[in-house]
C-alpha cells in the first residue's frame, strides 16, 4: 500500500550539532566543495578551533545530507561509516531515518527530481537564496511497505555499488599515471637513468641533456567564454572550474550546457588534448579533455595550447598536477577572500623539457592508463542513467516489487 507522508514525519532534521562538550581537537569536515550528486571526493581534516562557522552538523553512518543553498540542490549524499568527529556544513540539511523508513529508500525518495523541484520552489532569500528546515519538513515522499521499500533500495543501490567500484577503479588508474610522472620526471628514475649524469640546473640537479624553459615560452593561452550555464540541451556543453577542481579527469554527464553563436563556438571550441587550467576560487586546479566532444570551456578557466613541439599533452598536464607547480600557484596567487591567477601568472614557472623520446615512451604509457580509466567514467555514465531511468519508476510504485524475491539488508 503506498501512501504519501511529509517527510518531517519520517525523519530528524539536523539531529545534532557540534557543541561545548564536543570531545574532538580535530574534525572532519564536508562542505559543498566536496560532495557531488551522491559522490564525495574527501573531507577536510581541521583543527576545531580553525572550523569555520559553518561547521556545525554532526553526522551518522546512513544519514542522508543534502545541500540548502541554491544553486547547489542537486547536490546531495549518503554517509557511509563516517569517523565520530565528522561534520557537515550547515549549507547541508542531515536527514536521519526513524525507524518506519529505510535510510537507503529515504536517500533516493530525495534524491528524485521531483523533490529537488520542490525545494527550488521554496527556495528563500535574495543574498543567501536557501530553502529551511520547516520547507524540508512539509516536502511530501511516497511511503510503501518497509520490506518494499528495501527491495527497492536494494535495486538502485545496486547500480550505485557498480558505480562506487568503478570509482576505486579510477582513483587506482589516475594514482598509477601520476605515479609515473613523479618516479620518471621528479625521482628522476626513468627508464636507462643508470646511463644519465646529473648535473646542475637553476632547478637543481637535473640529468644531463635536459633543459629548462619558460612555460609561457611553449604555450599560449586562451581565457574562456562569459555564458550562464543550463541543464537545458540549448547548445554545447560547457566546461567549467567546478567540473575539473575535484578530479583529474572530466565528468562529462555532469557538465551543463550553454548558448553560444557560431563565430564565438569556433573560437571556444575543444578539442581532443586541451589542457585547462583554473584561474579564479581555485586557482591552478587543471583537467585535460581526452574525448571529442561538442564542448566550450568557461571565463574562469584558461586553456593552455602547446606551441612548442618539445613537449607533448600528458607531461604538460602532469607537470601542472605536479607538487611543484601546485605549490606554486598557492603561493603566486592573488586576493585574500577569493584567490585569481592571471594568465601571466598561470605561465610565469620554469618547466624541465627532456629527451622527446622520453616524452614520447611516458605519452604512450599514460594514454592507455587514462584511456582505461575513461573506459569506466563511460560505463559509470550508463550505470547512472540506467539507474536514474529506474529510481522514478520504482518509487512512485509504477514498477511494482512486492512480489519479487529480492534479497534486502539493512544498510
Amino acid at each position: 500500500m503506498m501512501k504519501q507522508v511529509a517527510l518531517g514525519n519520517v525523519v530528524q532534521i539536523n539531529p545534532s550539532s557540534i557543541g561545548k562538550s564536543f570531545p574532538f581537537d580535530e574534525i572532519d569536515y564536508i562542505d559543498i566543495s566536496s560532495v557531488g550528486t551522491g559522490t564525495l571526493s574527501g573531507t577536510s581534516r581541521i583543527k576545531l578551533k580553525d572550523a569555520p562557522s559553518r561547521a556545525k552538523r554532526l553526522v551518522d553512518h546512513g544519514d542522508t545530507i543534502l545541500a540548502t543553498v541554491r544553486p547547489n540542490l542537486r547536490s546531495f549524499l549518503f554517509i557511509k561509516n563516517p569517523t565520530p568527529n565528522t561534520v557537515a556544513s550547515t549549507g547541508f540539511a542531515v536527514l536521519r531515518a526513524k525507524d518506519i523508513i529505510d535510510q537507503r529508500y529515504l536517500y533516493y525518495s530525495v534524491t528524485l527530481q521531483s523533490f529537488t523541484d520542490y525545494l527550488s520552489a521554496n527556495v528563500k532569500g535574495a543574498a543567501y537564496p536557501a530553502v529551511d528546515t520547516e520547507a524540508i519538513a512539509r516536502g511530501t515522499i511516497n511511503l510503501p511497505a518497509l520490506t518494499t521499500q528495501q527491495k527497492i533500495a536494494s535495486i538502485l543501490s545496486a547500480y550505485d555499488d557498480l558505480i562506487e567500484n568503478n570509482n576505486r577503479r579510477i582513483k587506482i588508474l589516475e594514482e598509477m599515471a601520476q605515479a609515473i610522472y613523479r618516479e620518471w620526471f621528479v625521482n628522476f628514475r626513468f627508464p636507462g637513468h643508470e646511463k644519465v649524469k646529473m648535473v646542475r640546473s637553476k632547478l637543481g640537479m637535473m640529468p644531463e641533456g635536459w633543459e629548462v624553459k619558460k612555460l609561457s615560452d611553449i604555450v599560449e593561452t586562451q581565457y574562456g567564454y562569459t555564458e550562464s550555464a543550463v541543464e537545458e540541451k540549448i547548445g554545447p556543453k560547457f566546461l567549467r572550474g567546478t567540473d575539473i577542481n575535484k578530479a583529474s579527469f572530466v565528468d562529462w554527464d555532469q557538465v551543463p550546457y550553454c548558448k553560444i553563436n557560431e563565430d564565438d563556438y569556433l573560437k571556444y571550441k575543444l578539442r581532443k588534448g586541451d589542457i585547462l587550467i583554473i584561474r579564479m576560487a581555485d586557482p591552478g586546479k587543471v583537467g585535460i579533455v581526452e574525448k571529442d566532444i561538442d564542448a566550450i570551456f568557461a571565463s574562469y578557466l584558461i586553456r593552455l595550447n602547446i606551441v612548442s613541439v618539445e613537449i607533448l599533452p600528458y607531461y604538460l598536464f602532469h607537470f601542472l598536477l605536479s607538487d611543484c607547480y601546485q605549490n606554486y600557484i598557492i603561493g603566486a596567487s592573488t586576493g585574500t577572500t577569493r584567490k585569481s591567477a592571471s594568465a601571466g601568472v598561470v605561465t610565469s614557472i620554469d618547466i624541465l623539457i627532456p629527451p622527446r623520446k622520453l616524452l614520447t615512451v611516458f605519452e604512450s604509457q599514460v594514454s592507455m592508463i587514462r584511456s582505461q580509466m575513461n573506459v569506466f567514467l563511460d560505463k559509470n555514465i550508463n550505470l547512472r542513467k540506467t539507474r536514474d531511468l529506474l529510481l522514478p519508476k520504482l518509487i512512485s510504485g509504477e514498477i511494482d516489487v512486492e512480489g519479487l524475491d529480492i534479497a534486502v539488508e539493512n544498510r
